[in-house]
């Protein structure tokens, strides 16, 4: 149901290179860009992340209670990912691990704040 998932960030080419970096870990390249918007996805059908500077023009800014979840096969992949997440220069949200009803999950920060998870469903 959901096409993209839209992140407004402060320095496009700065959120580009932590992108192209994070993202490409899952397979997924640039399939749309402009000086003020690149969207992110594995293939047109699928899902995709992107950010951009606002269309207002005013500051970027994060969204309380608001996290965007993308989703993997492995716990080993949301371990990496969420390590990756950090040496790329985002802020820990929460380790990875088990929360309950089979969901295991890693909590990250983007370098505009914006806060996101990597997370995997555990078989019974």
């Amino acid at each position: 149901m959901i096409g993209y998932v839209t992140l407004g960030v402060a320095d496009m080419q700065r959120a580009i290179a932590y992108y192209d970096a994070l993202l490409g870990e899952l397979g997924a390249s640039r399939t749309m860009t402009s000086e003020r918007f690149t969207l992110w996805s594995v293939t047109p059908s699928k899902p995709g992340l992107a950010v951009a500077l606002p269309y207002d023009q005013k500051p970027a800014t994060v969204g309380n209670g608001c996290m965007t979840a993308l989703v993997v096969d492995s716990q080993e992949k949301v371990d990496a990912l969420h390590r990756k997440a950090l040496e790329l220069g985002g802020t820990d949200e929460g380790a990875p691990g088990p929360r309950g009803y089979g969901f295991y999950g890693g909590y990250f920060r983007d370098l505009d704040g914006n806060k996101l998870n990597f997370f995997t469903m555990l078989s019974a």
